[in-house]
């Protein structure tokens, strides 16, 4: 055994950077989504878009991954898969998901609760088409979540469409797109001393209106 083994017990950070307060935020989630992203792309956060989607398959098993936001407005939070992935699966399934942004240079993090939902086909495609000439390959080369033989097996599938499409336009997939997530629910956490960290919670009610509460850490 390492003698210079770390004690995880030991492991902690308190955080003293900012602070939240429900009389100082937007009165819709968005708003306040926005300010908290634009800053984490100002300080150079590496991909502030990573973002860990949690859906649950027919068994009731929750599964997460992490996947890149592409968009977001008034709407709703937007990413794209293979929809015949297991999380396109899960959310044929159960559309109900959940979303997680950390960011842990700002001692942030974001909750979302929300339903899943197929952005139109129109959509996906204009976004496909607008992505580097390798990732629309990848996108037909690799059968997501599938069982494969081994690594070279996606390397000829590449190889073939690089010589298929070395000149034309490459299609969009039929089980390639977006999905848009409506929030019905978002947290925003804030790190704070003692671990009393501040978090905000909106919630969605009946009348479209969003509910503001602090919770306790």
């Amino acid at each position: 055994m390492d003698e210079q083994k770390i004690n995880i017990r030991d492991l902690r950070q308190d955080y003293k950077s900012s602070s939240l307060s429900e009389n100082d935020v937007k009165k819709n989630p968005i708003d306040q989504f926005a300010i908290w992203f634009n800053h984490a792309i100002e300080v150079q956060i590496l991909e502030p878009n990573a973002m860990i989607i949690a859906t649950v398959n027919e068994n009731g098993f929750p599964s997460a991954r992490v996947v890149l936001l592409k968009e977001f407005d008034e709407n709703g939070f937007t990413f794209f898969t293979n929809y015949n992935s297991r999380k396109g699966h899960d959310i044929e399934t159960n559309p109900k998901v959940s979303l997680l942004f950390f960011w842990v240079e700002l001692e942030r993090q974001i909750r979302i609760e929300g339903i899943a939902e197929k952005i139109s086909q129109e959509a996906s495609n204009d976004y496909f088409h607008s992505r580097p000439h390798g990732s629309q390959l990848g996108a037909h080369a690799s059968p997501q979540s599938s069982v494969i033989p081994n690594r070279i097996f996606l390397e000829n599938n590449l190889k073939a469409l690089e010589d298929k499409y070395k000149e034309g336009e490459v299609p969009k997939p039929e089980h390639w797109g977006g999905y848009k997530i409506h929030p019905k629910s978002v947290e925003f956490w804030q790190g704070r001393s003692n671990r009393l960290h501040d978090r905000i919670r909106y919630t969605l009610n009946s009348d479209n209106i969003w509910k503001i509460e602090r919770l306790a850490p």
